[in-house]
């Protein structure tokens, strides 16, 4: 199958594991610590439980990789990569901007990725060579090509860990216009949609960011790691509209080896 005829799987897995994940929404509950660190509830893991049967049941010879329930045919030739809840410090703190993000991935090519934000009823969807799609209408990246006028965001702008991307950060957002924390996916979101023009983070994992690749390039946008390669598959993520690719990575990615090398 093309990403082209996975699209509408893709989109309707999506809404699926993300309405699961709203029946929990706004309720109270319990949040354990992963190892990681990271938090995860209930609905996690029911929603992921919902996405696991769905595909069991449509592609029973596809691998699976999930944030909470682990692999699933891992030598399989096509795997769907899922994040039931993407954003659960902010799902747990009842704010709208989580979302569920599906991928349909063979080795290192993402066919098709959906997000979808079931709090502000928002979804977008795309598939390579096939254009990107909010709510059923083609979308975009903005055409804003000077740094002084754009928007950028980052889940969140400590950078922790790592004080060189910080002070890398601090520098890129001195230049610009907006500079904001709206994370998680939904930054993506605002950037595929023409509503931003720079999303980047610095810790993610292939459930992050499989199904966000797709939808930003095939907006017009820039999708890499901190180290300018094209990839889904990396360690963190900028994401960029088209004209500001290069600005911004030049300030994050330089500003780094400058200052680890003073």
């Amino acid at each position: 199958m093309t990403g082209k005829d996975l699209m509408p799987a893709v989109a309707e897995l999506a809404r699926l594991v993300g309405d699961t994940a709203l029946g929990y929404y706004g309720s109270s509950l319990n949040v354990e610590t992963k190892g990681d660190g990271s938090p995860v509830t209930i609905a996690d893991r029911a929603a992921e439980t919902v996405a696991r049967e769905w595909i069991a049941s449509r592609f029973p010879l596809d691998g699976i990789l999930g944030e909470e329930l682990g692999a699933t045919r891992p030598d399989a030739r096509r795997r769907w990569i899922i994040d039931p809840i993407d954003g659960t410090r902010t799902f747990v703190r009842n704010v709208p901007l989580w979302g569920t993000l599906v991928a349909v991935a063979e080795g290192q090519s993402v066919l098709a990725g959906a997000a979808y934000f079931p709090a502000v009823n928002e979804i977008v969807v795309a598939a390579t060579g096939c254009g990107c799609w909010w709510n059923d209408t083609r979308c975009f990246t903005s055409g804003v090509a000077d740094l002084s006028d754009a928007a950028i965001m980052t889940t969140d702008d400590r950078f922790r860990g790592d004080e060189h991307r910080g002070e890398a950060w601090r520098e890129l957002a001195s230049r610009v216009s907006v500079a904001r924390t709206w994370g998680d996916c939904y930054g993506y979101l605002l950037v595929a949609t023409g509503r931003a023009e720079a999303m980047v983070d610095d810790v993610v994992s292939p459930w992050d960011a499989a199904a966000l690749m797709p939808i930003i390039t095939e907006a017009g946008g820039s999708f890499t790691d901190w180290k300018g390669e094209r990839t889904a598959f990396g360690a963190d993520v900028i994401a960029t509209n088209g004209p500001l690719a290069l600005p911004v990575r030049d300030i994050l990615i330089n500003e780094v080896q400058r200052r680890r090398s003073a």
